[in-house]
């Protein structure tokens, strides 16, 4: 029911798949994102990972980006799928787009004592 997580960035931002792996290894997935300047990064789920999906955004602005995320607005729907007995099924599903709207960290300076990129 629940799919693996994939990343597609694209042209409006990146959107991360909530599936079967820890809600850290998702927050982890969602502040890169956003920590990177993409646009939008959306948080899409269905099924029982919905409320993974949802626990995903809340770490993320409550513990990692307080202050420095915007939720949008959520899009829910349902999806009807084809089960492993062939029978069709309704699933729930939820996008919820983040958007930065903090500054984004300072990328690592010579001054700082890191290695100049390499070219």
């Amino acid at each position: 029911m629940a799919e693996e997580k994939r990343r597609s960035p694209d042209a409006f931002g990146a959107t991360v798949f909530i599936g079967l792996k820890p809600t850290m290894t998702y927050v982890f997935q969602v502040v890169t994102q956003l920590n990177s300047g993409a646009g939008p990064v959306v948080v899409k789920a269905r099924g029982n990972a919905i409320a993974k999906a949802v626990d995903v955004v809340e770490v993320v602005r409550r513990k990692f980006l307080e202050g420095q995320v915007e939720v949008g607005a959520i899009a829910i729907g349902t999806e009807r799928l084809t089960n492993r007995d062939g029978r069709d099924a309704n699933v729930s599903s939820i996008a919820i787009p983040l958007t930065r709207t903090g500054p984004l960290p300072e990328p690592p300076s010579a001054a700082s004592g890191a290695p100049p990129p390499a070219g």
